[in-house]
């Protein structure tokens, strides 16, 4: 009996492995996937230019 236990605990330590390392496979490839989409975006966005308001001196968006 001791065999079939000894056997039974190597293959469920096998299965728990084996599902770890699919997990973080699949957690590592979905945040790559994020990091190239974050780089895939335009770096430069349109921003309004601040031009000064010729009554009150101050610098509105125009």
């Amino acid at each position: 009996m001791p065999p079939f236990v000894a056997f039974a605990g190597v293959l469920g330590g096998l299965a728990v492995v084996r599902w770890a390392y699919k997990t973080a496979v699949r957690i590592n490839q979905e945040l790559e996937e994020m990091r190239l989409s974050r780089v895939a975006e335009p770096a430069h966005r349109e921003r309004p230019t601040l031009k000064r308001d010729p009554a009150t001196g101050a610098y509105r968006p125009g």
